[in-house]
């Protein structure tokens, strides 16, 4: 099959795939196109994904605590200490830590990144996980910041930092995850100090000024060019002596104690901090993206109890089947407890 007759094969699904939340410039060349990005096709998608995501917004603000509401316009990011009761946390804590799951790990740089689905098998295996699910001030910041009355993926997460003989993780750049907003969520298990990678964040990075849209349009015209292959998917990376000219603080780090959970808009430039050395962060690590370009706010299937909690096994099966194809980043690790070696 010639590359011209594949390419007027491949065309319609590259133009279905603007209205989406594809993001990669070098598998959609419609989004990867100097030219089209030069009259604006990428900006256009930047503008618009914010202007529904905020429209979205305004119909979930209601369901959201103002202080909470407040820090997160102004910041991008909320931060709540001791979000559980000592009782609850305890109790979650002490049940994750012994909990043996189904794992799948990540490898990128000197980084293992393991998850464990919280489905049907470690709910019940881990009663104290229901306080959180069901808490209402957790539920509505997580709606809101998504801007989807939709329920997230919520897994078990351990961060073991510091392999030996390994490139650095990439994570440590500063980075947007995606063009548009999307949530990402940590309630820590354990203190996460300075030297054992904290979350970094640059605090109201994730509003669309003239600076940052002037900037997403030089960036598009050339991240194909560039050796970062993470930029050129869409996941821009940026330096932080550009913050400045982006009238933008340097990085917060959020060394933080355990039971505090944070909330963030990963539109917002943020990365994980470097480790000093060989370390393990445990915590629950939630994720919330649609569609930008979706209307609606809710009316989700994959949501409705007995559904979404069985979501994240189901996509894994998914991706296993068509690994061939796309690729499976996150491979079968066996069971494991989340803190295991």
């Amino acid at each position: 099959m010639s590359n011209a007759f594949l390419r007027v094969l491949m065309a319609p699904w590259w133009l279905i795939q603007l209205l989406t939340g594809a993001k990669s410039f070098v598998d959609n060349p419609l989004i990867g196109s100097r030219r089209l990005n030069a009259l604006g096709l990428h900006t256009t998608r930047v503008a618009l994904a914010q202007r529904m995501t905020e429209r979205r917004r305004a119909r979930l603000a209601a369901t959201v605590p103002p202080a909470d509401r407040m820090a997160f316009d102004r910041d991008g990011v909320v931060v709540i200490r001791d979000f559980l009761s000592p009782e609850q946390f305890a109790a979650l804590r002490d049940q994750v830590v012994v909990f043996e799951g189904e794992a799948r790990e990540t490898v990128q740089g000197d980084t293992i990144t393991r998850r464990i689905a919280v489905d049907p098998v470690a709910i019940s295996a881990i009663p104290a996980i229901r306080a959180f699910r069901a808490n209402a001030r957790w539920r509505s910041l997580a709606r809101y910041i998504a801007s989807f009355n939709v329920e997230p993926l919520l897994y078990i997460q351990a961060i073991l930092t510091q392999r030996r003989d390994a490139t650095p993780d990439p994570q440590i750049n500063l980075h947007a995850d995606t063009f548009y907003p999307a949530m990402k969520a940590w309630l820590f298990l354990e203190d996460v100090s300075e030297a054992t990678g904290p979350f970094n964040y640059v605090l109201g990075s994730h509003r669309l000024t003239p600076e940052r849209l002037a900037w997403e349009r030089q960036r598009s015209l050339t991240v194909r060019d560039g050796d970062c292959r993470l930029s050129a998917r869409g996941s821009f990376r940026v330096d932080a002596g550009e913050l400045a000219t982006l009238g933008l603080p340097q990085p917060t780090s959020f060394a933080v104690p355990a039971n505090t959970l944070v909330v963030a808009d990963t539109y917002g430039f943020h990365a994980r901090g470097l480790s000093a050395g060989r370390s393990t962060r445990l915590e629950l690590w939630a994720y919330g993206r649609r569609n930008p370009f979706r209307p609606l706010v809710g009316f989700d299937l994959w949501s409705l109890p007995g559904i979404a909690e069985r979501r994240i096994t189901l996509r894994w099966r998914v991706r296993d089947m068509i690994a061939s194809v796309v690729g499976q980043p996150w491979v079968r690790a066996g069971r494991k407890r989340p803190g295991d070696e």
